[in-house]
């Protein structure tokens, strides 16, 4: 299929019309998850604008700036935010941590997802949860900012637009998931698989053919199915066929900066190849 032919999610349809892209009442994101379709997305740490809009032009359904472990800040990421949403797709945001500051400008500058690392228990999703949602469900303060721009009913529709995804990625999580997930507002839970793997005693890699690791995914996904919450996970492209057939829906499938590393070691490595022979010496044509 020729991007041309492609089919245009709701983002697209909408930039093309020359309008501002979400609508608050529509994220698409939702809408395929309650169809019980998959979702996949792209990972952002490079402080980039043109970077964010070449990603987000790809396809994918979400792209997620990470200012934990990245290297955004939220000057970064109020550029990258709207690039994001020109190239049509949903723009999300991992914050630093389960703090409601953070999380309310993340919203604020017009993500329409927030990752919320490190959620060990209630507590911890309660306090994700108010930081997402405006009274009466939760505590989020109201403020004439980006997101409103081109929005008049933000205010009464973020609340159900607005995903809020919560890390499970250690031990105390996964022994304590049913009352996590059983909070009101929940709409992921998104393993983090390198400090979840690293809570297990194992290496921070994104899978392993361990009981313990398959025990604990095993347990996200029976809880999700209990509590009516959407499973996510990071991976990788060559792990999503297999993710998505254990029954997650929330995927991410790349980040920036491990493609532009392994691009530019496969075009050295072609070009190596290229100049290892020498020269050919003028005459012998």
């Amino acid at each position: 299929m020729h991007r041309s032919d492609r089919p245009l999610n709701v983002f697209a349809v909408r930039v093309r019309k020359g309008g501002w892209i979400l609508n608050p009442s529509n994220n698409p994101l939702k809408e395929k998850w309650r169809g019980g379709d998959c979702t996949v997305g792209a990972w952002l740490v490079v402080p980039s604008m043109i970077t964010a809009e070449v990603v987000g032009k790809a396809g994918y359904d979400y792209v997620c700036v990470d200012m934990q472990h990245g290297l955004a800040d939220y000057g970064d990421l109020r550029a990258m935010i709207p690039a994001i949403e020109l190239g049509g797709s949903v723009p999300i945001a991992r914050v630093p941590w389960n703090e409601p500051g953070i999380i309310g400008r993340v919203l604020d500058v017009g993500a329409f997802g927030v990752i919320i690392p490190m959620v060990n228990n209630a507590a911890d999703a309660e306090a994700a949860v108010a930081a997402c949602r405006f009274p009466p469900d939760g505590l989020r303060s109201f403020g004439k900012t980006r997101a409103t721009i081109g929005r008049p009913g933000y205010l009464k529709e973020a609340n159900e637009s607005v995903v809020c995804i919560v890390m499970i990625e250690t031990a105390e999580a996964i022994s304590n998931l049913d009352e996590i997930l059983s909070v009101p507002g929940i709409d992921v839970a998104y393993i983090g698989p390198s400090d979840l793997s690293v809570a297990l005693g194992l290496a921070p890699l994104p899978h392993h053919d361990n009981e313990k690791f398959r025990a604990a995914l095993d347990k996200v996904l029976a809880a999700c199915g209990r509590h009516g919450v959407t499973p996510g996970m990071h991976t990788n492209s060559s792990l999503v066929g297999r993710r998505r057939q254990e029954g997650f829906q929330m995927l991410t499938a790349t980040a920036d900066l491990a493609v532009f590393s392994a691009a530019i070691e496969t075009d050295l490595a072609t070009a190596r190849a290229a100049t290892s022979q020498p020269a050919r010496s003028p005459g012998n044509d």
